[in-house]
């Protein structure tokens, strides 16, 4: 399956008629996290070569996607499951969706980017927490503690999902990915260095077909035609 995903996240990145992409499950859970039969398989995988091999490709996929990414958390999302949602641009969960960092439960520590993002959502105390004691987090307090964008009633999940989806993929995503690519280097600059790739990035947006558009729709009083270039 994390194959499977490896290859949706490359077709997505190459197909120019997707401007937004959404990852959820299928039934009762977002992502249970790993299957711990497969790692206690004498013939299965080695853990270095689930996390090296199937778990950082996905998470690296989704941040050098040069399109926004969607995390809608259907059900309770586990383990890398939880990291994975995590690691996405905009976080919709249902409010009967829950999240834990099961790791320590087991004797492993948080991967897939887990110990990455999550102190920098919610603070490094509140994370160490959750991370060590293997709490369960309900959907609304993971929106109230800034892990997630939104909580939303279960009835209305599917219909915010879409209607979130085709916002983003209506809008000049060229330059949202120019904003994902800002943030990313944003966990790692200086303020100066920042500055300097605002002051590119501003500079390559500014020469995009879609900045054109909006400047020019928005003084002929007329909505925008974005196309993503």
């Amino acid at each position: 399956m994390s194959y499977a995903l490896h290859a949706a996240l490359d077709d997505c990145q190459a197909d120019k008629a997707v401007r937004a992409v959404v990852i959820q499950g299928i039934g009762k859970a977002f992502c249970a996290g790993q299957d711990l039969q497969e790692v206690t398989d004498p013939e299965g995988p080695l853990l270095s070569s689930i996390v090296r091999d199937h778990y950082n490709p996905i998470i690296e996929k989704i941040r050098n996607l040069d399109k926004p990414v969607i995390a809608a958390v259907n059900g309770v999302a586990a383990g890398a499951g939880a990291n994975i949602a995590l690691a996405c641009d905009v976080v919709i969960a249902r409010e009967s969706a829950s999240f834990i960092q099961a790791f320590s439960k087991i004797g492993l520590i948080p991967d897939s980017g887990g110990t990455f993002f999550l102190p920098r959502l919610i603070g490094f105390q509140r994370a160490s927490a959750l991370m060590m004691l293997g709490d369960k987090v309900s959907a609304a307090d993971a929106q109230n503690m800034g892990m997630i964008y939104k909580a939303v009633p279960d009835d209305d999940f599917d219909s915010v999902i879409e209607s979130i989806a085709s916002k983003l993929a209506g809008m000049p995503t060229k330059g949202l990915a120019f904003t994902k690519k800002a943030l990313n280097y944003s966990m790692q600059n200086s303020l100066s260095s920042q500055l300097a790739l605002e002051e590119q990035l501003q500079t390559k947006a500014g020469s995009t077909y879609d900045y054109n558009e909006g400047v020019t729709a928005f003084l002929e009083k007329r909505k925008p035609d974005f196309k993503g270039e």
